[in-house]
């Protein structure tokens, strides 16, 4: 089978597991969910060992670091972004956090899948051209990744923990 072929089947396996993803998501936009903010840190826990574990058995050379340092900014500026955009509630009464999904999250997410997409697309097939290796490609994916979703929760616990905070106190004036 040719590149081609694989990539274009790649691409339509990718787009029916978003496909997927999508539908039960969305299905799920009204329903409000316990935020469990004592676990907020294990996603970003696991996939940073997952990244330090690539690290280690590929490890980037040289400037490689400068570019995947700034990477990680651009995913963190764009994880900061997206998790302001999701709502977290507090009951007054129980402190219990909530949060509900967010379309505008939905779809920022979704807006950045395509332009993951397109983006590595173009630079897989002009790599050679740029000087870019596919290795530093695929670090530099897995390293927005991590920032996007490490820092969208670390932005989401900061607010709860400022929303729980605030609540606290306003029961101990009441």
């Amino acid at each position: 089978m040719d590149h081609q072929k694989q990539q274009m089947i790649s691409y339509a396996i990718t787009g029916a597991a978003i496909a997927i993803v999508l539908f039960f998501r969305v299905r799920r936009l009204t329903q409000e969910r316990r935020l469990k903010l004592e676990w907020m840190w294990v996603m970003p826990t696991l996939m940073t060992a997952a990244m330090v574990a690539l690290f280690f058995q590929y490890p980037p050379h040289g400037s490689d670091w400068v570019w995947l340092g700034a990477v990680f900014v651009v995913g963190a500026a764009v994880g900061w972004m997206r998790g302001k955009l999701i709502p977290i509630s507090i009951d007054p009464e129980t402190h219990l956090l909530n949060t509900k999904p967010s379309p505008a999250a939905l779809l920022f997410l979704l807006g950045l899948f395509v332009v993951r997409f397109a983006l590595r697309a173009y630079l897989e097939s002009q790599a050679s051209a740029l000087h870019i290796s596919i290795g530093l490609l695929t670090d530099g994916f897995v390293v927005l990744a991590v920032g996007l979703f490490a820092v969208s929760r670390i932005e989401m616990g900061l607010r709860a923990w400022g929303l729980l905070k605030a609540a606290r106190a306003a029961k101990a004036a009441a």
